[in-house]
């Protein structure tokens, strides 16, 4: 039986990704077509309220990577896809950073202008979710790009403490044994519950 997400996406034109209003647009309403139901409708509200997000329609991964791959498929242009990273961070979605985390990973870095991390951090402007940043940085790893080196990632740290706590989650997904690396997470910032546990953990792999 096909899904409305799926009806929605097969009766859908290439056209709608010629533009980044219109590109927003139909993320929205695929979006919307991609959730469960109206029951996760308060929850998804209270989620989104409280970490931030412009809204949390409920769309779950499988369908979010369904839309992705609709996207990347029918686009005509990866440069242009690749400018409406920003437009989706800005407008600040759960579902649109999930999908700017898909994009970046999939991307290349002829399309993107830069490497995908430098794209990434150059998105994070305020305090983000760490679950968020997490999420994204793991999915980049998956596309196949590799973790910088400590001393980019040290360097990254010292223009802001949302950069130096980024920075931490970036070293604990390296898995590299590095004196540099340590002193960095150990001077970082104080963060939240989350956050020091991904601290420890990193500390503890670095010895």
């Amino acid at each position: 039986m096909i899904s409305d997400l799926d009806e929605f996406l097969n009766n859908q034109s290439p056209k709608v990704l010629l533009g980044k209003r219109r590109s927003l647009k139909f993320l929205r309403l695929a979006y919307a077509k991609g959730c469960i139901g109206l029951m996760v409708k308060p929850t998804s509200d209270l989620l989104a309220h409280d970490a931030g997000f412009s809204f949390n329609l409920g769309c779950a991964d499988p369908e979010l990577r369904r839309i992705a791959s609709w996207v990347l498929t029918n686009s005509k242009n990866r440069r242009k896809l690749a400018r409406l990273i920003p437009a989706l961070w800005k407008r600040h979605g759960y579902e649109d950073l999930k999908m700017a985390g898909i994009l970046l990973s999939n991307l290349s870095k002829d399309d993107l202008g830069e490497d995908p991390w430098m794209a990434f951090i150059h998105l994070l402007q305020r305090q983000e979710s760490l679950d968020m940043i997490l999420d994204i940085s793991e999915e980049i790893i998956r596309g196949g790009s590799p973790v910088p080196n400590d001393t980019w990632i040290v360097e990254m740290s010292k223009q802001s403490k949302l950069w130096h706590q980024t920075a931490v989650i970036f070293c604990s997904l390296s898995k590299r044994n590095s004196t540099t690396c340590k002193q960095m997470i150990e001077l970082a910032p104080t963060g939240g519950e989350l956050f020091e546990r991904i601290r420890i953990r990193a500390l503890a792999e670095q010895n």
